[in-house]
């Protein structure tokens, strides 16, 4: 099984369309993201919760922890940490993230870099 490497940015929504410390669900690539705004910077994160398999991580609690920015899950509210994927609750357990930019006004998300 091999898997399709994505090299291009999608465009999403224009910046100004994202609230701060709310999350977005987009359809990139046939993927679903999480996409957030919290301050100036950007996060995109896979939607699929990996402990209960529901496309909900958009609808998540926004917060921080010991400074990192973090996203909980809605369901069993456990915390991940936006920058790496980590979730700080169960070791072993990951949220994918993906690259995202902002460029000209427009947000982008990139699933997967070149290797």
């Amino acid at each position: 099984m091999s898997d399709t490497v994505t090299v291009d940015w999608t465009r999403v929504c224009p910046l100004d369309r994202l609230e701060p410390e709310r999350g977005v669900a987009a359809l990139v690539d046939g993927v679903q993201v999480a996409i957030f705004r919290i301050d100036d910077e950007l996060f995109a994160v896979d939607n699929l919760d990996p402990l209960s398999r529901a496309y909900v991580m958009s609808r998540g609690i926004v917060g921080s922890r010991d400074g990192a920015p973090t996203v909980a899950s809605p369901l069993h509210k456990q915390v991940y940490d936006l920058r790496t994927g980590l979730c700080l609750d169960l070791p072993g357990v990951t949220l994918p993230r993906y690259d995202v930019r902002c460029r000209d006004g427009l947000v982008e998300v990139r699933l997967r870099q070149e290797e």
